[in-house]
């Protein structure tokens, strides 16, 4: 049986999500504007099809969400060039701990980043 990996992945969100929605511009009060918005995951999927479950609002089988509303709703496209570096992990414990570490780096870089 093949070992399970995880992927980081970026996706860029409309701007209009800092300005729509308040938790998210809460959590970036370091924006100005310039760069882009973007949700910053991690999967054991491909990232392209993880993307697709965020924009159709995929639940399980117990009905439980999980996706995002906010790259349902702002969702554009992947930025690979802000995650491509990273290889896939061999843990969901070490792929939480890149995923946060990622949109931490993306935000004192001055993007508005949503994790989760």
């Amino acid at each position: 049986m093949a070992k399970i990996q995880y992927q980081i992945y970026v996706i860029e969100l409309s701007k209009r999500v800092f300005t729509e929605n308040r938790k998210f511009r809460e959590a970036n009060p370091q924006f100005n504007g310039v760069l882009e918005c973007l949700y910053v995951g991690m999967t054991n999927k491909s990232p392209k099809e993880r993307f697709e479950q965020h924009k159709t609002g995929y639940r399980n089988k117990k009905g439980y969400k999980l996706s995002s509303r906010i790259v349902q709703k702002y969702g554009s496209y992947f930025r690979p060039s802000l995650y491509n570096h990273i290889n896939p992990l061999n843990s969901k414990t070490e792929a939480i701990k890149m995923e946060e570490q990622l949109a931490l780096e993306l935000r004192r870089q001055r993007y508005a980043v949503w994790f989760n």
